[in-house]
Formats: C-alpha cells, sequence, structure tokens
C-alpha cells in the first residue's frame, strides 16, 4: 500500500459534523482485506466503504464495508456516502444518473435524484425485506438497551429484520425515553453475538417535528457502541412496518426517520416503502457532505 486517497463523508446529513461519518476508498482494487480493515480501524469511523472492480455484469463497483473492527455485510449510510462521493467529486454525473454495487448481500442499485442540475439526494434500493422471531425476555432485553420496560411500546412485537443485516428492533413509547436509553454495553454486545445480530435498533412514532418515527441504534457487537444514523437498519425496519401489516397494502408509503439527534449528530431518511407488488420493495434515500479529503500513507 502506498499513497491511498480516502474521504470522510457525513452522510444523511447535508451539514458537516451531523449524519452519520463513512470512511469511503474509492481505488480500494490493490488493497488486501487485512489493509482495508487497518485503515478501517486507523479512520475508526463507524464504517468505511472500499469500492474496487467487479466481474459481476450489472455492477459498476464492488463495496465492501468494514467497523473498526470487522467486515459487514451491508451499510447503508457508507453506500450513500459513496454515491455522494462518486457523483459529485469522481465525474459519475457525466456517466449516468444510477450507480449498482456489488455487495455481500447482492446487487445495491443507487438512483442519484437531481434538480436544476443539482444532486439533490441518492436512493438505494436494499435488497428484500425479512422478519423473523426472536425467543429473549422483553423486561432483560429492556434493561440491556438501559430503558425500563413500562417504556417498551408493547402495540408492536419485538422481532429480528432485515434487508442484509439483522438488526434486532425495539419498539419505544417515548421520544424522551430513547434519548436517556444508557445501554450495558458489553452485555448487549454478548447478547447480539449470541442471536448473530448486527444491531439493536430502539424505534418509535413519538417523533420530533417533521419526522414520522425516531430512532437510536446501538452497535457494541461490531465494534461501534452507537451508529449515529442508520440506512440498514431503518430499511430493516421500513421491512418489519410492511411485513407486519403496520403500513398500508396496496400502496407506497412515504416515511422521513430521524436519527443522531440524541448525540448531537442528526441526520435524515428518506423510506419510500412500496407495497403496490407481491414483495414489499424498501428504497432509503438520503443527502450528504463530503467533509474531509487527504491521502493514507502505508
Amino acid at each position: 500500500m502506498n499513497h491511498v486517497s480516502v474521504y470522510h463523508v457525513d452522510a444523511f446529513t447535508r451539514e458537516p459534523f451531523a449524519g452519520n461519518p463513512a470512511g469511503v476508498i474509492p481505488e480500494a482494487g490493490t488493497l488486501t482485506l487485512h489493509q482495508m480493515q487497518k485503515i478501517a480501524n486507523e479512520l475508526n469511523l463507524p464504517e468505511s466503504a472500499f469500492l474496487m472492480p467487479s466481474d459481476h455484469p450489472e455492477a459498476d463497483f464492488r463495496i465492501r464495508y468494514f467497523s473498526p473492527s470487522v467486515e459487514i455485510d451491508f451499510c447503508g449510510h457508507a453506500t450513500v456516502g459513496s454515491a455522494w462521493l462518486l457523483a459529485t467529486e469522481r465525474g459519475w454525473l457525466e456517466k449516468g444518473s444510477r450507480i449498482v454495487f456489488e455487495t455481500n448481500v447482492g446487487l445495491i442499485p443507487v438512483q442519484l435524484m437531481m434538480e436544476d442540475g443539482q444532486l439533490q439526494r441518492v436512493e438505494m434500493t436494499q435488497i428484500r425485506p425479512s422478519v423473523k422471531e426472536i425467543d429473549v425476555d422483553s423486561e432483560e432485553v429492556a434493561r440491556l438497551v438501559g430503558i425500563t420496560l413500562a417504556d417498551l411500546d408493547d402495540r408492536y412485537p419485538m422481532k429480528l429484520a432485515s434487508t442484509g443485516n439483522r438488526h434486532l428492533l425495539v419498539p419505544v413509547r417515548t421520544r424522551q425515553a430513547i434519548d436517556a436509553a444508557q445501554p450495558l454495553l458489553a452485555s448487549l454486545a454478548e447478547m447480539n453475538k449470541e442471536h448473530g445480530i448486527t444491531t439493536t435498533h430502539l424505534f418509535s412514532w413519538d417523533a420530533p417535528e417533521g419526522y414520522d418515527l425516531y430512532t437510536r441504534d446501538f452497535a457494541p457487537a461490531i465494534g461501534i457502541a452507537e451508529d449515529p444514523v442508520t440506512g440498514a437498519a431503518n430499511g430493516a425496519l421500513a421491512g418489519y412496518l410492511a411485513l407486519e401489516e403496520l403500513l398500508p397494502a396496496g400502496k407506497v408509503t412515504e416515511l422521513v426517520i430521524g436519527q443522531g439527534h440524541a448525540i448531537g449528530r442528526p441526520g435524515k431518511l428518506y423510506v419510500t416503502v412500496d407495497r403496490s407488488g407481491e414483495e414489499p420493495v424498501i428504497r432509503v434515500a438520503g443527502e450528504a457532505h463530503l467533509t474531509i479529503a487527504g491521502q493514507m500513507r502505508g
């Protein structure tokens, strides 16, 4: 490894130092997996995305994601950050308005949403959602995430959901309870590893003005105490809402989800849940801001 271009992109926001920071390495084709993990650890961001050539006939890039400690099969905010970087800094808009990433979970197409010649948002279509029962004690989960049993919203089931990674969805009655949560990170990490859970995702319909849902995400099992604004987990949440019949059948529902406010990195996700076909289709869109550009020297 000689000089490697590295970018720090704040995703799901237009403001620097808000949203979810991702490392993006757009020319990673010569890097080994060991080097990628070392770079992700050095950047010490929630996730870093490494782009390389793809052999898939329908893909524009192969993309791999790493937290500071492990490789992750899919990361939403790093996908948004990568697409935004390619469009705004790497000349992709001259080639078209669509980028297809080959990930460990399948192809993720991203649409570049333009208005008056300016990039407004990027929108990724996630893989088919799924939900699964989980045999856990609700009181124990509440204890691990640092809320009370009374804070849980028993109108909604606690389940595992996925659009690439497995997330434990924890329904909470109020935004205040989510903000006040003080997770027992070491114990939560043990429970997540036991069940193959990537993150534990708290959600509430008690959202601030301008949002439909409010969420918070803890991921100690993959080396991230708290993921500020989570494209993968909120996509899984949208799939859960569709598959649990909590959104209207036969229609397209638009949701605005807020996350990151509790830790001073507010972000906004624009989520489309399309139930007009046989299977729900989940699309997650957002903005981004390129905050740092530089080189890593090995």
